[in-house]
């Protein structure tokens, strides 16, 4: 893996490359006028739009990157060709040079890493959009895990937001199906503030100690910080060593351990969501690892890594999607279930009040039944097999812009809440697992385990 500079800082040459961007997606929108007879022009349309974004957030990297991954998660947010692009960044980081590793730590700790540590290993084991992670020695502690924050990061956090603001407003600019410039506002609001928090890495401290307390369920652990050894740009954790999920598959786990660790994932999620109101907001594959059971159990632990990105639920908020869930739920979608689900959604400020039901089950209904029943189908069954789930279903471009016609906001906790469904749904369909779902959906119609 080859070596990289610091993402660049300067405004001049970020706005650069969002400038050029936005002049090439002007050029495809006039590409795509002139072949609009063609049926497959749309989607080759939103897939060339998606590699233009791509290719500059991709030369910027840092936050921009970092924006990328967090709006390819927002289904209703892009139309499925842009968002299927942006996706790819997921694992595009490449770690930092030595020289700039050693400057992070003379500005955080006034010395090199191999004053604070018995040993600290030069190359970086694990790279991503804002940092890069190290493994070390330290006596007391034994192996640790060190994440290095890439410098300059926190700085382009204001300029990259206002950039990718004005990329997204090009975009509503096209004939493609974009939501109405609220819906787009609230949801950059909400990834600005996420990532101002990931930023700040002693917040990412008291976040770990705090779910370590509250969030300790069988079959899950969690790394702890060094608190010693850790500041804003620098976090130093005990290092779990586990295997990620593709290379843990790849040893051939039993179905009965794959379906331990689904239960395990599954029951942590539900407690963190209905009990405690605090979740793991950013639940890609990376963030976990898979241990070896300890004692007789045949199974193994998930070890849950990096909690920069963590989410509030309000009671109100937990309140509401348990009640548009719980409407859901019912066997027939009729008069009575659509008004349910339409007051639990302008309960939650999703939905214009001035929405009535006969819009609402006219309009809005067949827009958003694939989705709705992607997300519930977990609660549909006792046990749940998640190796027979399908893909998030694919939002038509028609559906896209009646939404953007209705939809009033998102929610501050609503994108949050969002990845995180998302991604314990992608992490258990990858394992496989068969999962007991019965106590999630008494919380979802507002029990308690």
């Amino acid at each position: 893996m080859g070596r990289a500079d610091a993402p660049r800082t300067g405004r001049l040459a970020r706005g650069a490359i969002t400038g050029l961007a936005a002049a090439r997606i002007g050029m495809a929108e006039l590409g795509m006028r002139v072949r609009q007879r063609d049926p497959d022009a749309q989607a080759e349309h939103e897939a060339a739009v998606g590699r233009i974004l791509f290719g500059a957030l991709g030369q910027l990297r840092g936050t921009a990157l970092k924006v990328s991954q967090l709006l390819s998660m927002h289904p209703d947010v892009l139309p499925e060709g842009v968002r299927r692009e942006l996706a790819r960044a997921q694992h595009q980081a490449t770690p930092l040079n030595r020289a700039l590793v050693g400057r992070v730590f003379r500005q955080a700790f006034g010395c090199e890493p191999e004053a604070l540590f018995s040993h600290f290993e030069p190359a970086a084991f694990a790279a991503a959009s804002l940092g890069q992670v190290h493994r070390a020695e330290l006596a007391g502690h034994g192996t640790v895990a060190v994440k290095v924050q890439y410098p300059g990061i926190a700085a382009t956090i204001g300029s990259d937001m206002k950039l990718m603001r004005a990329a997204l407003a090009t975009l509503g600019h096209t004939g493609m199906p974009m939501p109405a410039p609220a819906v787009v506002d609230s949801v950059m609001d909400g990834i600005e503030a996420t990532l101002l928090r990931e930023v700040d890495y002693l917040r990412e401290a008291e976040a770990m100690e705090w779910f370590a307390q509250h969030a300790a369920v069988p079959g899950i652990v969690m790394a702890q910080p060094v608190l010693s050894h850790t500041r804003a740009q620098v976090l130093t954790q005990q290092h779990l060593p586990g295997l990620h999920i593709d290379a843990w598959l790849a040893t051939g786990p039993t179905q009965q351990a794959r379906d331990g660790a689904g239960q395990a994932l599954w029951d942590w999620f539900m407690h963190c969501i209905w009990v405690l109101g605090r979740v793991h907001a950013d639940p890609h594959p990376g963030n976990f690892l898979f241990l070896p059971a300890e004692g007789p159990d045949p199974g193994c632990r998930v070890g849950v890594l990096d909690f920069g990105c963590t989410q509030q639920l309000s009671p109100a908020f937990r309140a509401g999607i348990a009640h548009a869930w719980g409407a859901l739920l019912q066997p027939e979608a009729d008069t009575a279930r659509n008004a349910a689900v339409l007051a639990a959604y302008q309960s939650l400020g999703l939905i214009s009040p001035a929405v009535t039901p006969q819009q609402y089950a006219a309009d809005m209904a067949p827009a958003l039944a694939d989705m709705q029943a992607w997300q519930i189908e977990p609660f549909t069954q006792a046990v749940f097999d998640f190796g027979a789930k399908r893909p998030p279903p694919i939002t038509r471009a028609e559906h896209q812009r009646v939404l953007g016609q209705h939809l009033a906001q998102v929610p501050g906790e609503m994108p949050g809440f969002e990845r995180m469904w998302m991604g314990l749904m992608h992490l258990l369909t990858r394992l496989g697992a068969r999962v007991h779902t019965g106590a999630g959906a008494a919380l979802a119609y507002g029990g308690r385990p």
